[in-house]
């Protein structure tokens, strides 16, 4: 890789890291988080936001989990089928081949 493209890269990756250290440092005011039945929590904002985060994160994944276990099951399923040569695919003693001429 073009150590130039390499510098650019690290560059936004310290870009998108100080703007975010800056949102953090911007709002640690305490928040209240009311739930059922009267509980609450109470936490700085960046926390609740990363938190909330996390969790919706977490969520995608598994509810995509189930998906990719079929899409496994079926790429192993073609890759057996693929490795064991049908009779279709192979041709018969009386069988001629062939060449269109």
């Amino acid at each position: 890789m073009n150590p130039f493209f390499s510098l650019v890269k690290w560059l936004f990756k310290a870009a998108i890291f100080f703007t975010l250290f800056a949102f953090a440092l911007n709002n640690q005011a305490d928040v209240t988080v009311h739930f059922f039945f009267g509980y609450q929590w109470t936490s700085p904002l960046v926390m609740v936001v990363l938190i909330s985060f996390a969790g919706g994160l977490l969520l995608g994944i598994l509810g995509m989990v189930p998906r990719w276990w079929q899409q496994r099951r079926h790429a192993k399923r073609n890759a057996a089928q693929a490795k064991a040569p049908s009779a279709q695919t192979l041709p018969t003693s009386d069988e001629t081949l062939t060449h269109g001429l």
